[in-house]
């Protein structure tokens, strides 16, 4: 139905900024509500973001509300997660993620469709 493909991590240093997208193939994107989960080496995957059919609705995690925006682009079927002010606890691999009941929630198993990851590394 949907398949997500992360880009944009790397290295950056405390403070800095990354903008990661999520690239949808499908013919129904706007159908989904959207999220950002990231989960570091021996922990849980964790709820950072969601948003749902446009900028409207949004809901962050509180350890990045405030420093992260998701927003989507419908025509461009991707999502995108500008990450301001990093800190060396916000590395992980961060993965997307796509919810077809359009709940846009914060529980990882509400969302059917994941990608691969993209690796983020904050140095301090």
């Amino acid at each position: 139905q949907v398949q997500l493909v992360e880009s944009g991590g790397g290295l950056v240093q405390a403070g800095g900024s990354l903008r990661l997208s999520c690239a949808a193939s499908g013919r129904t994107f706007s159908n989904y509500a959207m999220g950002w989960f990231r989960q570091a080496p021996g922990k849980e995957r964790e709820f950072v973001a969601t948003i749902k059919w446009s900028n409207v609705y949004t809901y962050y995690s509180d350890s990045v509300k405030g420093r992260f925006t998701i927003s989507r682009d419908n025509a461009k079927n991707t999502v995108y997660l500008q990450m301001n002010s990093l800190k060396p606890e916000d590395t992980a691999v961060y993965y997307c993620a796509a919810d077809s009941e359009f709940r846009g929630g914060s529980v990882a198993r509400q969302y059917e469709y994941w990608g691969q990851g993209t690796q983020v590394t904050v140095s301090s």
